[in-house]
């Protein structure tokens, strides 16, 4: 307040910073988006890594029975002028059925390797592995029908059977014998295999 030489008063205002455009502090809106991993991602994706490593050993193990049923085949050294004696699995219409089956079994598991990959890359995808399970379950029932009808057969070629004078004949084909039990053998391993899948894709599928 100041008194001027007339003696008027004068009070001072404030000055308002109506006037004054002010620049306000920007407040950033972007919010930082933390990535939470599923705390079941982990569990999942060694699943579906463990499926692909079955699934691997299962082809093998199939592919292998089938080609060594399919080259079972042997020719004795000697023959008469009419007669050769030989052995071939097409001589068998349970061989024949095994290797149709092994085959079918090979080309599926083949085939089933990139959804095998999609669940690894895709751990929560269900329907990949749904689809999995109802295919691998088909599968090992055929694997398994194939294997026991022939392993049956192996076990008449190996024995006989005295009852219907089936007599054994493993001992002149010896080799075409032995590519028979390896093909079964191998048949069998691919069935434990493709069952494993089949309960570690039962797990994966229940775990959210």
């Amino acid at each position: 307040m100041a008194t001027g030489k007339n003696g008027e008063t004068a009070i001072n205002m404030p000055e308002t910073k109506a006037s004054v455009k002010g620049t306000a502090p920007l407040l950033n809106s972007s919010k930082t988006v933390s990535t939470v991993e599923h705390p079941n991602r982990g569990v999942k994706k060694g699943f579906a890594i463990g499926d692909f490593v079955l699934r691997l050993c299962a082809l093998g193990a199939a592919l292998g029975a089938t080609v060594a049923m399919g080259n079972a085949d042997q020719v004795l050294p000697f023959f008469t002028q009419f007669l050769q004696f030989e052995a071939q699995y097409d001589d068998f219409d349970t061989f024949r059925f095994f290797v149709l089956a092994m085959g079918m079994v090979s080309g599926y598991l083949f085939i089933s390797l990139p959804f095998s990959i999609i669940g690894i890359i895709r751990p929560f995808a269900t329907k990949p592995r749904l689809f999995l399970v109802i295919f691998d379950s088909m599968m090992a029932a055929l694997t398994i029908a194939a294997g026991s009808a022939s392993a049956s057969m192996v076990y008449l070629a190996h024995n006989g059977n005295d009852d219907v004078n089936w007599l054994p004949f493993c001992q002149q084909f010896g080799d075409f014998c032995q590519s028979a039990s390896g093909a079964v053998i191998g048949s069998l391993l691919a069935a434990a295999l493709l069952l494993v899948i089949i309960i570690l894709s039962a797990f994966a599928l229940k775990i959210n």
